[in-house]
């Protein structure tokens, strides 16, 4: 029987989120597997020797577990892991060097800035965000997940936000774009589907993603054409192509004016009851076994 160690937890803003994608995914894969289910702490190394497992499922989320810290140790022990390398991990978790790569390949993006958090300067900023982008625009930190940090600000609350963030050394700062919320997974070589988000509350923030009392409404199939479910399809694919993703991947987008705008890429996305892959997946007839399997089933110990 096949040993599969999942990790959970480790010091993410989105540990407790991360705890219940490994929760689901432990209680799924032990019917089939010899299962272990660890937190990404100081005795991982010593759980990993002894278990000697044949893959990790990376159930992490955020700062060291998308980034490609856990990945580089995972590499140095030579076992296999589920969801992207080292680079593309570090790429896509990076929005500033991912945003950049997407414009490079002719992917839309909404135009940003990247500042130090600074807010000695805040006259300075203003400035240059009325002059580069306008207001309202979006901020938040490069390198977290789920929504964590991000505030749309007016010309009056920027210093207000920014000081909410004053724990992350630099911030990217996006022009906003309305417009629909749709999303797209990419499960290997497969462009698996789309799903609509139309949220309650602002925007489509943390409680929006896992508070059911949020009441997101979750729209499948999404209400788009052929042409351009394929064109938003095929821009998910892309991205997950350029940065040399594997596995399972949920590309975020805004379609707005008939255009879509690719906001990020997660290379870890949850796996939670509420999550959207699982989702998107059980309606393309794949079971959430059958989806964990596949994913098994691309892990690798390649960069």
């Amino acid at each position: 029987m096949k040993k599969i160690l999942i990790i959970g937890g480790g010091i993410s803003a989105e540990r407790k989120i991360s705890l219940e994608t490994a929760k689901q995914v432990k209680n799924t894969l032990k019917k089939k597997y010899k299962v272990l289910q660890v937190d990404f702490d100081k005795n991982f190394q010593n759980r990993l020797n002894l278990f000697k497992p044949h893959i990790v499922f990376n159930a992490l989320h955020g700062r060291f577990g998308e980034d490609g810290y856990i990945q580089r140790i995972l590499e140095f022990n030579k076992v296999k892991y589920t969801h992207s390398g080292v680079l593309s991990s570090a790429l896509a978790m990076d929005k500033i060097v991912s945003k950049k790569i997407f414009i490079k390949n002719s992917i839309l993006t909404p135009r940003f800035l990247s500042v130090k958090n600074n807010l000695k300067n805040i006259k300075i900023l203003k400035k240059k965000i009325k002059k580069k982008l306008n207001f309202p625009v979006v901020i938040k930190p490069i390198n977290e997940g789920s929504s964590v940090g991000v505030f749309i600000c007016n010309e009056k609350n920027l210093k207000q936000n920014l000081n909410k963030l004053r724990n992350y050394k630099e911030i990217l700062i996006e022009e906003y774009i309305g417009g629909r919320e749709i999303q797209v997974a990419i499960l290997g070589k497969k462009k698996l589907g789309a799903i609509e988000l139309i949220p309650k509350r602002k925007f489509y923030d943390y409680k929006a993603k896992y508070y059911s009392n949020s009441k997101t409404k979750h729209i499948i199939p999404v209400n788009l054409t052929k042409k351009n479910l394929n064109k938003v399809l095929n821009i998910a694919f892309k991205a997950h192509k350029i940065l040399k993703c594997r596995g399972v991947t949920r590309s975020d987008f805004k379609f707005y004016k008939n255009k879509f705008y690719l906001l990020e890429l997660n290379t870890q996305p949850g796996m939670t009851k509420m999550s959207l892959v699982p989702e998107i997946a059980a309606f393309k007839g794949i079971s959430f076994p059958n989806l964990l399997d596949r994913i098994l089933k691309d892990a690798s110990i390649k960069k």
